[in-house]
C-alpha cells in the first residue's frame, strides 16, 4: 500500500502543477479580445488636410461632425492618433501650420489649439474671448515658415484675433461684432500686411474693414449699400473681389473692395444661363478667379474678369461635389469634381486655367449602399516619370470615408458607425444538418491543431510564433464567427441604425459587416428633404414552428425637423438586408408602442400615434385588425409634453372620423392628467421597464426568515424633476434654488404611487428601472459632488402570505390578479450614496430567466463603462448590519459607492464619445451581452454571477485528457505494483 500511495501523491503533485501552470497563463496576452471587441471610429468628415512631405509619414488630418481631430494613414487609412473634443467643443476649422502644427478652431471660435502633427499631443491651447456669437473663421496664411513668428488669424465671439502660431500667444484683439456686421470673409493678400474683414450689415449694406495686420490698428472702414439686398452669402473669387446673389436670387453680384473702395457689378442670371427654372446655388468651392452655381441639376463654372465682368467657361451636369483648387506648380493649379453614372462614380481633375482641359479622368465601381458623394479633398503626387498624379478622398452619403488612387479604391472606412441612433438584436438562423466529410476532417484538423499549440502553452513551451498563432485562432474562431446559432446564444446579429440612415448588421463574434443597407426611404429627395431615422424595432421574430420565416425589423423614420412632418417605414429582412416593404409620406410619427400581439404570420403589432394623438395600427392586414379589436380596451399608453411639464394617459376610443375611411386609425381620448406647476418643477428625466425583462420571482427572501414582495408592473414610470433655477448647467443655481423631486407613477390609472424630494440637488439626470427598483445619478449642490439613489417599491398587499398556514389551507392571495385599477399598497426603500463620478448613460443586466444577480452598468464621463454590482444600491445596507444580513449578502453601509479598477467592462478602452449602452440577455442563464456605442463600439460578455453554468472558453481540454490519461497509468501502475507486492508476500 505504500507502493499506491506515494504514486498517488506523485500525481496529485503533477495535477497541481499542471493547474497552477494553467492559472498562471489566464487573462494574458493569448486571450485579447476572447471575449470581446472594441472598434474605433471618426465620424463623417467635414473637413480635411493632406501632408505629404517626402519626410516623415504620408498622412491626411480631418475634422468630423462627431468633433473628432483624426491623423490617418494614407496608406491604409489606419489612425495614427485622434482626438474627441465632446458634443460641446463643435470644430469650426482645421488647417496645418509651420509644416509641423495642426491648428483647429473650435468653440464657435471661442479655442484655437495646436497640436504635434506626428504624435498628436497637444503644443497650445488659447481662449479667445469676444462678446457675442458670430460666425467662426479660421486662416492660416499658406506662406508661414518654420521658426518665422507669423500670424494666425481667427474671427469668432464678434472679434478678430491675431494669435502667434509658435506659443498661441493673442498679440491683438479688435472687436466687429458690436457693429452688428455678419463678417464672411477674412482676407490676407499674399505677403501684404493688410488685413479685410468684410461682411453685411443687414440686408443691404456691405462693410470692408481695412486693418494692419501688425499691430491691428483700423486703418479704413467703408461701406457701401446695395439696393436689391443681399442673400447672405459671399464667396471670394480673388484677393480683391467677392461675389454673392441678390435678395431675388436672381442677379450674381460682384463685390469689389480695392483698396477699401466698395463697387457693385450685376449680372441678371439668365444672361448667362439663359432661361432657367431653378433657384442658384453658389457652391462654397475655393478656385482661383472662378466661381461655381448649381441651378437646374447642373453646375456652371464662371470666371470674373479684371473688369468685373462675368465669363461662363463649362456647363457639366450631375456633379455630386467639387474641391477646393491646389497648387501644382508656381502660378498653376487645379480641381477635382465628382459625377455620378452607369453605377460608377466619375473622377475627373481640371486646371483652373483651363476648364476644356482634363488632367485625369477615372471612372471608379463603388458600392451602391454608399450613397452618392457628398465632399471631396484631393491631394497631387509627382510620379515617377515627373508628371503630376492625384489622390482624391471622398466623404459618400453614409459618412463612409474611401481614397481614391490610379482608378482604384485604396481603402474604406465605415465610419457611418460611428453616429448611431439605436440597436435591436436578432438571432442567426438555425444550422441545417448535414455536414460534408471534407468540412468535419477539416474541422477536425483545426480542433486537434488548436488543442495541441495550446497544450504547448499551457506547458510553457510555446515560442512567439506559436502565442501568435494561439491569439489568432482565438480572434478567429470558427465557432465564433460562424453565422448560425450556438446554444449558449453568444451569436447575434446587432441591427444598428445610423445617422445617416442606413442600417448595419453586425456579428456578434467579432464585430465584422454582415450587410448594409442605405434605406431609400431614408434618403434626401424632392419629396423628403431632411430626412431623420428614428428607431428600429423588432417586426417579426419567427419561433421555432416558422424557422422557414427570416426575422425583420421595422425602421421607423421622418421626411422634415418638425414633429408634424411625414413618417416613412422601411421593413428589413434581419438575415439578407434586403428591404422587404416600405411606406413613405404618411402620418407623423410621435410615438411607437409595440404592442404585446402577433398574427399568425409572427408578425408584431404596433401602434403609431401621430401628433393629433390618433392611433394607427401596422401591420395593416384584415387579421391585425382583428386581433387589434379584440384587444382595444386593454391598451393603454402615456405621452410626455416636457416643455409644459404634462403628463397625460391615453386609451383609444373609436376610428378616425376622417373624409377617406380609414379602419386602421383610432382617435383617442385623455383619461388622466398630472400638470407640474412650471414656476416650481420642470421635468427633466423619465424612464420605464424594459417589456422584454424578465422576472425570476416576486418573491425576496430577506433576514430573519422574512419575506417581502416586489410590486411588478410594466405600467410604472419613474419621473424627475427639478426648480426652473436648477435646469441649467450644473454651477448656475444656488442650493436654496435647486431641488429634486422624483415620482413613480402608474401609467393606467395616473396614480403618484411615491414622491421624493432632494433639496439642493439638480440635473442632469439619468435613470434606470428594473423589476421593482429604479437607481438615478445627479448633483448635490450642498456636497458639491454627483450621487446615485436608489428607491426599491414592494407590494403590502401580499404581505400576509407569509403565514405558512394560510399557504397551506389555500388562504393565500397569490394567485390573485394584479390589476392597476386596484389601490396598491405599497412601500418603498430608499438611500443615496456619493459617486465619484459624471456620468452619460446608465443600464441594468439581462439574464434569460432573471435568476442571475443584477449588475448597474455605468457609462461614465471618461468614456468607460463600470459594472456595480446591485448589492451596493440595496437600500437595506446599514452601518453595522446584523448576522442574518450579513448571511443575506448585505453590505455595511458606507457614504460613497466604491470604484473597483476591475470592475470595469472595457479594461483600459474607452468607448469615445459614449451615448448608450445595450443589453441583452445569452441564452445560458448566467451570461449576458453589452454593447456600448458612441463614436467607438465595444461588445462584451458579463457574467454578473460568474459561470456558474458553464466551462469558461479558456478551460484546458487537452489538459483534462492528460488528467484522464495520467490518472489511468497511475491506476494501472499501482495496480501491477500491487499484484507484485502480493505475490512476493505469498512467497515468502
Amino acid at each position: 500500500m505504500g507502493t499506491t500511495s506515494m504514486a498517488s501523491r506523485v500525481f496529485l503533485l503533477l495535477l497541481i502543477f499542471l493547474s497552477s501552470t494553467n492559472l498562471s497563463l489566464s487573462l494574458y496576452e493569448d486571450q485579447v479580445g476572447l471575449m470581446d471587441w472594441h472598434q474605433q471610429y471618426i465620424g463623417k468628415v467635414k473637413g480635411a488636410v493632406f501632408h505629404t512631405q517626402k519626410s516623415g509619414r504620408r498622412r491626411v488630418v480631418v475634422s468630423t461632425e462627431e468633433n473628432v481631430i483624426a491623423s490617418l494613414d494614407l496608406r491604409h487609412g489606419e489612425i495614427f492618433w485622434r482626438h474627441v473634443l465632446g458634443s460641446n467643443d463643435v470644430i469650426d476649422g482645421i488647417d496645418i501650420a509651420l509644416g509641423k502644427y495642426v491648428i483647429t478652431l473650435s468653440s464657435g471660435g471661442g479655442i484655437l489649439r495646436a497640436w504635434n502633427l506626428p504624435d498628436g499631443q497637444m503644443v497650445w491651447e488659447s481662449f479667445l474671448e469676444g462678446s457675442g456669437a458670430s460666425k467662426s473663421l479660421l486662416t492660416v496664411p499658406t506662406n508661414l515658415k518654420v521658426d518665422k513668428d507669423n500670424l494666425i488669424l481667427v474671427f469668432g465671439k464678434g472679434s478678430l484675433h491675431a494669435i502667434s502660431s509658435i506659443d498661441g500667444e493673442v498679440l491683438w484683439k479688435k472687436e466687429i461684432a458690436p457693429e452688428s456686421v455678419e463678417v464672411q470673409q477674412i482676407i490676407q493678400p499674399l505677403g501684404s500686411d493688410i488685413i479685410y474683414v468684410l461682411g453685411f450689415f443687414g440686408s443691404s449694406q456691405f462693410d470692408a474693414y481695412k486693418i494692419n495686420a501688425r499691430n491691428g490698428e483700423l486703418l479704413k472702414h467703408n461701406s457701401a449699400t446695395f439696393s436689391g439686398g443681399f442673400s447672405g452669402e459671399a464667396l471670394v473669387v480673388s484677393s480683391e473681389i467677392l461675389v454673392t446673389l441678390d435678395s431675388t436670387r436672381s442677379k450674381l453680384v460682384i463685390i469689389s473692395f480695392q483698396d477699401g473702395e466698395i463697387n457693385y457689378q450685376q449680372t441678371h442670371i439668365s444672361d448667362i444661363f439663359g432661361d432657367s427654372f431653378g433657384t442658384p446655388v453658389l457652391l462654397p468651392s475655393k478656385l482661383p478667379g472662378v466661381f461655381s452655381v448649381k441651378i437646374d441639376g447642373a453646375v456652371v463654372f464662371i470666371r470674373v474678369t479684371g473688369e468685373g465682368k462675368l465669363e461662363g467657361l463649362d456647363k457639366i451636369n450631375n456633379v455630386a461635389a467639387i474641391s477646393d483648387a491646389i497648387s501644382l506648380s508656381e502660378g498653376q493649379q487645379a480641381f477635382a469634381l465628382i459625377q455620378h453614372g452607369d453605377g460608377k462614380i466619375h473622377l475627373t481633375v481640371k486646371p483652373s486655367h483651363d476648364l476644356s482641359g482634363d488632367l485625369l479622368k477615372e471612372s471608379i465601381d463603388m458600392d451602391n449602399q454608399r450613397g452618392t458623394v457628398h465632399k471631396i479633398f484631393i491631394n497631387n503626387y509627382i510620379r515617377t516619370d515627373r508628371s503630376h498624379g492625384f489622390r482624391a478622398l471622398i466623404v459618400m452619403e453614409d459618412h463612409s470615408l474611401s481614397l481614391l488612387q490610379q482608378g482604384a479604391i485604396v481603402w474604406s472606412r465605415e465610419d457611418g458607425l460611428a453616429s448611431i441612433v439605436d440597436v435591436v438584436t436578432s438571432e442567426l438562423p438555425v444550422e441545417k444538418e448535414g455536414v460534408s466529410v471534407a468540412k468535419v476532417e477539416q474541422n477536425l484538423f483545426e480542433w486537434l491543431k488548436g488543442h495541441i499549440l495550446k497544450l504547448k502553452g499551457t506547458l510553457m513551451l510555446a515560442s512567439a510564433e506559436d502565442v501568435a498563432a494561439i491569439q489568432e485562432m482565438r480572434l478567429k474562431s470558427f465557432e465564433k464567427s460562424k453565422m448560425t446559432r450556438d446554444h449558449n446564444g453568444f451569436r447575434k446579429l446587432l441591427i444598428v441604425l445610423t445617422r445617416a440612415g442606413k442600417l448595419f448588421a453586425l456579428h456578434t463574434g467579432y464585430g465584422q459587416v454582415v450587410w448594409s443597407l442605405l434605406l431609400p426611404t431614408l434618403r434626401r429627395s424632392e419629396t423628403c428633404e431632411y430626412p431623420t431615422g428614428l428607431n428600429i424595432y423588432q417586426w417579426q421574430v419567427p419561433h421555432h414552428h416558422a424557422l422557414d420565416e427570416n426575422p425583420s425589423v421595422l425602421v421607423v423614420g421622418q421626411c422634415g425637423k418638425s414633429s408634424d412632418a411625414p413618417g416613412v417605414l422601411s421593413i428589413v429582412d434581419a438575415y439578407t438586408g434586403k428591404e422587404i416593404n416600405s411606406m413613405a409620406a404618411i402620418h407623423s410619427i410621435a410615438q411607437v408602442i409595440p404592442l404585446p400581439f402577433t398574427d399568425s404570420t409572427e408578425q408584431r403589432l404596433h401602434l403609431l400615434i401621430d401628433v393629433n394623438q390618433h392611433g394607427h395600427l401596422y401591420p395593416r392586414t384584415s387579421e391585425a385588425i382583428d386581433i387589434f379589436q379584440r384587444e382595444l380596451t386593454n391598451i393603454y399608453w402615456y405621452s410626455v409634453e416636457a416643455d409644459n411639464g404634462i403628463i397625460k394617459g391615453h386609451v383609444l376610443k373609436s376610428n378616425c372620423i376622417q373624409e377617406v375611411i380609414d379602419n386602421y386609425c383610432f382617435e383617442s381620448k385623455d383619461i388622466w392628467s398630472i400638470v407640474f406647476p412650471s414656476d416650481s418643477e420642470r421635468i427633466i428625466a423619465t424612464v420605464t421597464r424594459k417589456l422584454s425583462e424578465v422576472v425570476h420571482t416576486q418573491a425576496k427572501a430577506i433576514a430573519d426568515e422574512d419575506v417581502m414582495f416586489k410590486y411588478i408592473s410594466k405600467n410604472l414610470l419613474f419621473v424627475a424633476t427639478v426648480a426652473p433655477k436648477g435646469s441649467g448647467p450644473i454651477g448656475t443655481a444656488t442650493p436654496e434654488e435647486s431641488w429634486l423631486t422624483v415620482y413613480l407613477i402608474d401609467t393606467v390609472t395616473g396614480r403618484i404611487l411615491h414622491r421624493m424630494t432632494h433639496h439642493g440637488s439638480q440635473g442632469p439626470v439619468h435613470a434606470v428601472f428594473s423589476e421593482n427598483w429604479v437607481v438615478y445619478h445627479y448633483f448635490n449642490l450642498r456636497a458639491h459632488r454627483y450621487e446615485m439613489s436608489v428607491i426599491e417599491i414592494y407590494d403590502q398587499s401580499r404581505a400576509d402570505n407569509k403565514d405558512v398556514w394560510k399557504l397551506v389551507l389555500g388562504k393565500h392571495n397569490l394567485t390573485s390578479p394584479i390589476s392597476s385599477y386596484s389601490r396598491p399598497e405599497v412601500v418603498t426603500k430608499s438611500q443615496s450614496y456619493f459617486f465619484t463620478y459624471s456620468v452619460k448613460a446608465l443600464a441594468v443586466t439581462l439574464t434569460a430567466k432573471g435568476i442571475t444577480s443584477k449588475q448597474v452598468l455605468i457609462g461614465t464621463i471618461g468614456d468607460q463603462v463600470l459594472a456595480l454590482d446591485k448589492r451596493f444600491l440595496d437600500p437595506r445596507r446599514s452601518v453595522n448590519p446584523t448576522t442574518a444580513e450579513k448571511e443575506e449578502g448585505i453590505i455595511p453601509l458606507t457614504d460613497s459607492l466604491p470604484i473597483i479598477p476591475q470592475s470595469y467592462v472595457t479594461h483600459a478602452l474607452k468607448v469615445e464619445g459614449l451615448r448608450g449602452i445595450m443589453t441583452v440577455p445569452a441564452k445560458l442563464e448566467s451570461t449576458t451581452l453589452a454593447f456600448a456605442y458612441g463614436v467607438d463600439l465595444f461588445f462584451t460578455q458579463l457574467a454578473p454571477s460568474r459561470t456558474y453554468d458553464s466551462l469558461t472558453d479558456d478551460f484546458s481540454y487537452a489538459l483534462l485528457l492528460i488528467t484522464i490519461v495520467a490518472l489511468i497509468a497511475a491506476i494501472f501502475v499501482t495496480w501491477i505494483l500491487s499484484e507484485k507486492k502480493e505475490l512476493r508476500e505469498k512467497w515468502r
